[in-house]
């Protein structure tokens, strides 16, 4: 067993040699874990939860559908899309779901009622496991992601664990935010071309495997995409690293996933998926087993779109 203070220093040590890669213009650092425990505060528990469910400074948000979340949601929940906190379109240069600019995130988080001194619990209805987890990854793109946390299992385990749900929908207030203090971790298309090989750097697909080998291809039909991966990218589908019941995977079972995928255990991981969405449920899973991790917003969809970029198909490489 290797002491835990020198896999600490390796992984420093392995960031410090990433980061001195890192564009200067991007102003990108990835983002390290939570210390001590990397899984805190990135999951609470359903009995966590009903403990503090009453706290003046709780925020809770439930992401689903729009149509399910009237009729019954944890109490004192208030709904929450990816929409309100993301840019999608002309605004964001014709990608989908990208981070919004400081002052309008500020303002779209305020109007949730998120102020200064919230802990915020994020909680998926049904199966929006990648939603929600792209909130979080929003929340601490805004400098929030230490008061933060999602639910584990969501609304389902919250009713299998036995707790109430209600059809109250609480009254809309906005919170009170000073200027945000943005945690970068955030990289382009042409940071990613150039961690392509790298040591210490894993470059991960979260999309199923059918997108990854090439057998199907992402996009739509007035803008399809190519077939592929990123060059050297390994895969890790973000829909393997929760259960049946969409809880978080075991420690163990998610470091074999990674582990299996070719991902070395100090490597900092770069992220993406169609659009960058699924991604962040991979990169959290990653965080919670102590990797630094970027994030691809434009994800395929930007690749795609590039030519000059290269793209491979196939299965996934098996680790050595």
């Amino acid at each position: 067993m290797v002491p835990l203070i020198e896999v600490r220093v390796r992984r420093s040590l392995t960031l410090l040699a990433v980061l001195t890669l890192l564009p200067i213009a991007a102003q990108s650092q990835a983002l390290t874990p939570a210390a001590p425990d990397p899984r805190s505060p990135l999951f609470v528990t359903t009995g966590w939860l009903a403990q503090h469910l009453h706290d003046a400074n709780l925020v809770l948000l439930h992401v689903g559908d729009p149509k399910e979340y009237p009729a019954a949601h944890i109490p004192g929940a208030r709904f929450v899309s990816t929409a309100d906190v993301s840019f999608s379109g002309a605004a964001s240069k014709g990608l989908t779901l990208e981070m919004p600019s400081p002052d309008s995130l500020r303002a779209r988080l305020a109007a949730l009622g998120i102020s200064d001194g919230s802990r915020v619990v994020l909680y998926y209805g049904k199966d929006w496991v990648s939603p929600t987890t792209r909130i979080l990854l929003t929340l601490t793109f805004a400098g929030l992601g230490d008061s933060t946390s999602v639910l584990d299992g969501g609304m389902g385990a919250w009713t299998s664990d036995g707790h109430q749900v209600t059809a109250d929908v609480p009254e809309p207030h906005a919170g009170n935010l000073s200027p945000l203090k943005i945690r970068n971790f955030v990289v382009d298309a042409d940071f990613v071309k150039s961690m392509i090989g790298k040591p210490g750097v894993s470059i991960v697909d979260a999309r199923d495997t059918a997108f990854y080998n090439g057998s199907r291809a992402g996009g739509s039909p007035s803008a399809p995409q190519r077939s592929g991966h990123i060059a050297g990218a390994k895969s890790v589908p973000f829909s393997t690293l929760t259960d049946e019941s969409l809880r978080v995977r075991p420690a163990k079972a998610l470091a074999e996933a990674f582990a299996a995928a070719g991902v070395g255990p100090n490597d900092v991981v770069i992220g993406y998926c169609h659009i960058g969405q699924q991604a962040t449920a991979m990169l959290t899973a990653a965080r919670s087993l102590g990797h630094s991790v970027l994030l691809y917003d434009g994800s395929f969809q930007d690749w795609s779109a590039r030519t000059d970029l290269p793209v491979e198909t196939g299965a996934p490489r098996k680790a050595p």
